[in-house]
C-alpha cells in the first residue's frame, strides 16, 4: 500500500512549502532531540535522510503524470555546518536532468539564516507503479 506522505517523512517532521509545480521540490523541518549525536548537533544520516526525501519528491514530480516509484542508485552528501536542536532546515532539491528510466537531482539545505548546512546529489532509478 502507497503512504503518501511517506511514513519516513513524518518522523523527519518534513512539511512541503512549494512544489509540485516545475522540477524544484522545497522541504522545511525543525531539529529535535531525538536526531541529535553524542555532541549536540543533527547526526548526519538525518541530514542525507532529509535531503534524500526531497530529491525523491522533485525525481517523481518530472516525469509529470506517469505514477512512478523512484529509488536512488547512490547518495552524495557534503556536511558543511553543525544543526543545533531547534534549528529550522529548509531542503531544496532541483532535477538537474530528468529522463524516462533516470534522473538525476541536486539538493541544498540551509538554516533559519540562509547558511548552506549540506550539499548533496542523487540518481534516481524511475520505475512504474502499477497500482
Amino acid at each position: 500500500m502507497l503512504q503518501i506522505p511517506p511514513t519516513c517523512d513524518l518522523t523527519l517532521g518534513l512539511t512541503r512549502v512549494a512544489g509540485p509545480d516545475g522540477a524544484e521540490s522545497v522541504w522545511r523541518t525543525t531539529i529535535d532531540e531525538r536526531f541529535l549525536n553524542p555532541a549536540g548537533s543533527l547526526q548526519g544520516g538525518f541530514l542525507a535522510a532529509i535531503a534524500d526525501s526531497a530529491m525523491g519528491a522533485a525525481a517523481v514530480r518530472a516525469v509529470g503524470e506517469r505514477k512512478v516509484f523512484v529509488a536512488n542508485t547512490d547518495l552524495r552528501i557534503s556536511f558543511l555546518r553543525p544543526v543545533p536542536p531547534g534549528a529550522t532546515l529548509t531542503c531544496t532539491a532541483t532535477v538537474v536532468k530528468a529522463g524516462s528510466l533516470v534522473t538525476f537531482v541536486e539538493a541544498e539545505i540551509v538554516n533559519e539564516d540562509g547558511a548552506t548546512v549540506a550539499t548533496a546529489s542523487s540518481t534516481y532509478v524511475i520505475r512504474d507503479r502499477t497500482e
